[in-house]
């Protein structure tokens, strides 16, 4: 068995090792709380979404705690993925990169389409949500300020490029091992 490389030595493992562990608790103390049952979550963590929208305004995550109006269902229905997809491979995935295993990349390629896919239709709602100004006050309409527009795309935007990065990476790392495995196959033919 090789020995594991140290992940200092693999900065694109690096950064999807940080990426992975970054985004647990995110996932856990805010994306997923509008899926837990009310009683199951602390006061002090119920208040988070509160902080982020009053700060943000993000169109979706107030959609899916219902705090503003509209069918928010696909975005709720992400949040599932999130949940019982993502967060095992956010876990699995750090993991199996700290052990520099590549049984992880078909996995990983899986992850990064799956999670690119749905950050697409999340960035059109933050692109067509109103920019706020006195005729979207009056009439009650969600809207955002241009720093709140930055502020959003500037989050969301890494959560579609890294995934795709992923993605990409981990289908050429497999593509060596088809590779390798095509011409030891071709040399005991000829054998």
């Amino acid at each position: 068995m090789a020995q594991r490389r140290p992940l200092s030595s693999r900065p694109l493992d690096l950064l999807y090792f940080s990426f992975f562990l970054i985004h647990i608790p995110a996932t856990l103390l805010l994306d997923c709380q509008v899926l837990y049952p009310a009683w199951i979550v602390p006061s002090s963590i119920k208040a988070l979404p509160s902080i982020y929208l009053d700060f943000s305004s993000d169109p979706l995550v107030a959609g899916a705690f219902g705090h503003v109006s509209g069918d928010f269902t696909w975005f709720k229905l992400f949040l599932y993925l999130e949940a019982f997809f993502q967060l095992p491979v956010f876990v699995l995935g750090a993991f199996k990169l700290w052990q520099d295993s590549p049984s992880i990349y078909p996995l990983l390629v899986i992850y990064g389409a799956s999670t690119a896919t749905t950050v697409v239709p999340c960035l059109a709602v933050l692109l067509s949500t109103p920019t706020m100004s006195p005729e979207t006050i009056a009439a009650g309409i969600h809207s955002v300020t241009s720093f709140q527009r930055i502020l959003l795309l500037s989050s969301y935007i890494p959560f579609l490029l890294v995934p795709l990065l992923i993605t990409v990476d981990m289908a050429f790392r497999l593509s060596k091992f088809v590779k390798a495995g095509t011409a030891t196959k071709a040399k005991k033919k000829k054998t």
